[in-house]
């Protein structure tokens, strides 16, 4: 289990950028184009203005961790692990009002599977769910488990629109109720919790998938809930690197037996 001084540089960390994206998102600029990211995507003010305040943060509290960031890239910073940031998951629902938004962050070396401890933070409800290595998962406190599988009564989290896989899309038609929220950490952390049976996500262009940034903390909270995270094609993906350059398609669940009846009922 990692120091808890971390987890609460974290959790300081998530609530600064809640009170920053809160004071823009009234701004009149909030969406507009600034820049292109190192990933490729267009950077709005919004997560410019979220990021720069991550940064302010570890200045602030004094840590070295390198910063890894959908807008920014790789900076380093002369530390030997890494703070993989999503500053504004969801952020085309803030912008439209939708209340489906949070700021991801991680803290790791390496890899998918090297991340200790992570953060995901409900900018709308103000929500904070976290997890450390070998130390189960908490929202507000509490501990949080996922729901075990009922036949026909899911409930599944998908991507869905223009380049959603037919198998995405097929998965709509397989439970009893499908949400699509567009936002991959709160969508996992509410697996975690037992809100739905299992988040797919799969892209007919395999370079609009999901990257490390996405998913890093929402990873850890759900595998420490007791849940599991592989690819659309069921393989694992701890091995994804920390880095913007690579992604994955992403089959997210609760109970290792809907694994076993996906398979069997052809989801997968």
């Amino acid at each position: 289990m990692t120091d808890d001084r971390d987890l609460e540089i974290l959790v300081r960390i998530a609530y600064a950028v809640h009170g920053t994206v809160r004071r823009i998102s009234r701004s009149p600029r909030r969406g507009e184009i600034v820049g292109i990211g190192a990933s490729g995507s267009p950077t709005e003010e919004l997560d410019r203005v979220a990021e720069a305040q991550v940064l302010s943060s570890l200045e602030a509290e004094g840590v070295d961790w390198d910063l890894l960031s959908e807008e920014a890239g790789h900076i380093k910073r002369g530390g030997d692990r890494i703070l993989v940031l999503d500053p504004v998951d969801g952020s085309h629902n803030l912008l439209r009002g939708l209340p489906f938004a949070t700021v991801s962050l991680a803290l790791g070396a390496r890899d998918l599977s090297g991340i200790e401890v992570g953060v995901v933070h409900d900018l709308n409800l103000g929500t904070t769910y976290w997890a450390q290595r070998g130390g189960g998962a908490f929202r507000d406190g509490l501990p949080i488990r996922p729901r075990s599988w009922e036949p026909r009564r899911e409930m599944f989290f998908l991507n869905l629109g223009r380049h959603a896989t037919p198998r995405s899309v097929a998965w709509a038609g397989k439970g009893r109720r499908t949400r699509s929220l567009g936002s991959a950490s709160l969508e996992m952390t509410l697996v975690a919790e037992g809100v739905a049976d299992a988040y797919f996500f799969e892209n007919d262009d395999p370079t609009r998938n999901l990257r490390v940034t996405d998913i890093a903390a929402a990873y850890r909270i759900l595998v420490e809930a007791g849940g599991r995270v592989t690819d659309a094609d069921g393989r694992p993906i701890g091995g994804l690197p920390l880095g913007v350059e690579q992604r994955s398609s992403v089959f997210a669940f609760g109970d290792p037996a809907f694994d076993g009846a996906a398979r069997k009922e052809g989801y997968l």
